[in-house]
């Protein structure tokens, strides 16, 4: 293990472990909802670095169907991976919170289906790369991954122009909107540290996956060289 890669995970670990004291501990108890709130500072988090990986996935689908790059390829990959756990755990911890707040588990309002829309087309997309074979598999991939982006800025706007049970963003929400400052400092530094640890899953997911290119590239060279061989 790279002296790099060990610091950037201990710092990762000492980020997740000082957001979980400032979630837990450090925010005030909300007044009216009381402490199912602090579900706040692991969902909100999860949405945005779920919407980072996306767009990164987005971007890389386009500079793979412009260069036909594989490590454009792996960068798609990863990031979809890790965008749809962290998409996994809104649609967990979401009803975690609706249930005691709300009265129910889910509702079918715009903010809640677009979520789940958007966690089926991700899913959808790493199934066609698991279970596909063929020269256009990654091709498909790409343009699924395009248009499955376009998603995203649907969630996102969902609860600033449809009615909805989900409760108004409380950052830029403009007037009426913002939290407690220790509320909110509780908050940025789950961002930093979520951030920080789907930083460190991409990274290994994508030398994982330039690894597996480089044995199947081998395994075509051989093939090429002793057709023989590889029927065998």
């Amino acid at each position: 293990m790279k002296p790099g890669f060990l610091i950037f995970a201990l710092v990762t670990f000492g980020l997740l472990s000082y957001g979980l004291y400032a979630g837990m501990v450090g925010a005030p108890t909300e007044q009216t909802m009381g402490n199912v709130q602090r579900i706040f500072y692991y969902h909100v988090p999860s949405a945005w670095v779920a919407f980072l990986c996306f767009f990164a996935n987005f971007l890389a689908s386009i500079w793979y169907l412009v260069q036909r790059s594989q490590r454009a390829d792996a960068v798609a990959l990863s990031t979809a991976e890790v965008g749809v756990v962290f998409c996994t755990v809104v649609l967990i911890t979401g009803p975690l919170w609706a249930k005691p707040v709300w009265g129910i588990w889910w509702t079918w309002d715009a903010r809640l289906t677009s979520t789940l829309v958007l966690w089926l087309i991700y899913v959808s997309y790493l199934v066609l790369r698991r279970f596909a074979a063929g020269a256009q598999t990654q091709v498909l991939a790409a343009a699924l991954a395009i248009f499955g982006f376009v998603d995203v800025p649907i969630v996102y706007l969902s609860i600033r122009y449809f009615r909805t049970q989900h409760p108004q963003p409380v950052i830029g929400g403009g007037e009426g909107s913002g939290i407690h400052p220790a509320m909110l400092s509780a908050l940025l530094w789950n961002f930093a540290a979520f951030s920080a640890l789907a930083i460190m899953l991409i990274w290994v997911r994508y030398r994982l996956q330039i690894m597996e290119q480089q044995v199947e590239e081998a395994h075509a060279e051989r093939a090429l060289l002793d057709p023989e061989a590889h029927t065998k």
